[in-house]
């Protein structure tokens, strides 16, 4: 039996403890923590606790990567951290996040808390229609209408649950902001707004605003200042009644009149763009998404898709490209996990292999990417292919989707079309030819890895350029500094020479003559980079020497570069050795903080 608790508290440990965590919310998988310092979150810990299938520091959240018991976790979470208001106060001291972190933060926040109620209603009203179609319930009758109603309320009355999680988000009065945008649904509005409305002689947008997104959205931001504002100025014994009177009175006029519209042709026009790719690009849009989603899955990149498929179901009742696709990634996931049990002789992955592969059978697709497609090449390279095959053909078949839910076995409802039957058939069919031909790629594909030898050649590197050798963490860049591209050193150079650390072949240069890779005698493989963002230099400054397939000693230059002219446009010159790929032998680095070129020292093995 699961110990949730132990594992919660070693969660909440390895983040930092209690007092290190703003807020804490979940999604179907994971837990998502706001930190006030990411730098206290030991991800290699958290990755070791039981139940934890991962851990990423990505979209300015600590995401805890859980499966299918997350619910459970957060709930065992939850007990132990009790009130976190006081943390939250402490968060402006948390590091300022890029403009695109907080963009993604706020979407994330706005429209992932809508999914359960947009997938419940929508595979509801998927059902209610299959069983008309069959038969099986009269559409005439009241339970069918009924049952309707209930799956269509969601969408119509979207706006609204919009308009609380952005309140929410914003940390201002959520039923004052429903209150203010709920004025735009009402049905005397509706029908106003039908007949025509003239405000300070400005003609007003006849506009429907049940199923509308953004212009709640909007709404709701103008909503939160003028909150904020009114408040600051508003005498004290008037304000319980007074701020909300001139919030909600202004911001629903301003709506009316400028923030609506806009709203409006926001989503029209995102809309308009996506039924233009999918009409001119369909097939190759859907296949080449289809094989990108296990690395958009495992980086949290596909939550920015979310706003789109809720403003393309308000719009059109329908989505084209995002829901189709995850139906050829998440049923590869499976047909990928099901051939790794049968090929492998691991006991332990084949455990894995087969909780993942039913897991995504459902739709759930994070435990078989963290526990099989991210740690393996060839099951990485079997679920892209499939998918990409697998959606090109969804893609050529026009396959829509009518419930926004991950696309599985108990969810295969959401490709109902009243209007077009074969929808759904062509949807079953594409469900069962991805799993069988991931199944196949995979049969054929899979190795176990190999397990290492315990004799090892050792190859000792020297460092590539002059001066001061310094750890990859003190690099001024997330990528090379958590690791991202593998170990290594990196130097702060103090001579504009770039040599060969040992002997090997040049496997390639990059144009720019900035970064260059190369290939150890041993098998191993090393990248160079001089410079941080050096690449905008186009090129000037840099010399290379070699050419891809050159064979090299230790010592031969391969780059020469103006180290001067690199400080003075502006750049960093701390130049990288990470080894991005080994092999059989073992490495040893220059020792840290050193002047000479040729000191070494044990710093990574193979």
């Amino acid at each position: 039996m699961v110990d949730y608790n132990a594992s919660a508290e070693q969660i909440i440990k390895y983040v930092g403890g209690k007092d290190n965590i703003a807020n804490l919310i979940h999604c179907s998988t994971r837990l998502r923590f706001s930190l006030l310092d990411y730098d206290k979150a030991d991800l290699d810990a958290l990755k070791k606790v039981d139940e934890v299938l991962g851990a990423v520091n990505a979209s300015g959240q600590c995401q805890v990567i859980i499966g299918n018991n997350v619910v459970e976790m957060f709930d065992a979470a939850n007990k132990i951290l009790g009130n976190l208001n006081s943390n939250k106060a402490a968060a402006g001291n948390a590091p300022k996040q890029k403009w695109y972190q907080v963009a993604l933060d706020y979407m994330i926040a706005i429209f992932q808390p809508l999914v359960p109620a947009i997938a419940g209603g929508g595979v509801l009203k998927a059902l209610v229609m299959l069983f008309g179609m069959l038969g099986w319930m009269n559409e005439k009758g009241a339970l069918y209408q009924v049952l309707n109603f209930i799956g269509s309320a969601p969408l119509t009355f979207l706006p609204i649950l919009v308009a609380f999680t952005t309140a929410k988000k914003l940390k201002v009065n959520e039923l004052v902001a429903v209150s203010s945008v709920s004025a735009l649904v009402l049905p005397d509005m509706v029908a106003a707004l039908g007949k025509g409305i003239n405000l300070f002689g400005i003609h007003i947008t006849n506009i429907t605003y049940s199923s509308q997104v953004f212009p709640a959205i909007l709404a709701i931001f103008f909503y939160a200042f003028l909150e904020k504002w009114i408040t600051k100025w508003c005498p004290k014994p008037i304000r319980i009644f007074f701020v909300p009177l001139l919030s909600m009175s202004i911001t629903v006029i301003a709506t009316l009149i400028v923030l609506g519209p806009i709203g409006y042709y926001i989503g029209v026009g995102l809309t308009a763009v996506i039924m233009f790719l999918f009409t001119h690009f369909g097939f190759v849009a859907t296949a080449l998404l289809a094989a990108l989603l296990p690395i958009m899955v495992s980086m949290g990149m596909h939550k920015a898709l979310i706003p789109y498929a809720v403003a393309s179901m308000s719009e059109t009742g329908k989505e084209l490209l995002y829901l189709p696709a995850s139906l050829a990634h998440n049923m590869s996931e499976c047909g990928m996990a099901f051939a790794v049990a049968i090929k492998t002789k691991d006991s332990k992955l084949r455990s894995t292999a087969i909780s993942a592969g039913i897991s995504a059978l459902f739709g759930i697709t994070e435990p078989a990417i963290y526990g099989i497609t991210l740690q393996h090449k060839r099951a990485m390279a079997t679920v892209m292919a499939s998918s990409f095959i697998g959606g090109g053909a969804i893609g050529l078949l026009g396959i829509k989707a009518f419930a926004l839910v991950g696309p599985g076995l108990a969810s295969l409802p959401m490709y109902v079309d009243k209007s077009d039957p074969s929808n759904l058939i062509k949807a079953i069919i594409m469900f069962a030819v991805s799993i069988v031909l991931s199944f196949i790629i995979g049969i054929f594909a899979w190795k176990d890895p190999v397990e290492a030898k315990n004799e090892t050649k050792t190859d000792t590197l020297v460092a590539p350029v002059k001066g001061e050798v310094i750890p990859l963490s003190e690099v001024n860049d997330d990528v090379f500094s958590q690791g991202l591209l593998g170990e290594g050193i990196a130097v702060k150079p103090s001579e504009g020479k770039l040599t060969a650390p040992a002997d090997g072949e040049i496997l390639m240069v990059y144009e720019t003559g900035h970064a260059l890779g190369m290939k150890l005698n041993g098998g191993a493989e090393i990248l160079f980079h001089i410079g941080l963002d050096t690449v905008k230099l186009n090129g000037n400054y840099f010399d290379v020497k070699v050419k891809q397939g050159d064979h090299v000693k230790q010592g031969d230059t391969l780059i020469e570069f103006d180290l001067d002219n690199i400080k003075k446009e502006g750049f960093d010159p701390t130049t990288m050795m990470i080894v991005t790929e080994y092999h059989d032998e073992k490495l040893t680095f220059p020792e840290v903080a050193e002047q000479s070129e040729n000191m070494t020292g044990s710093l990574a093995n193979a």
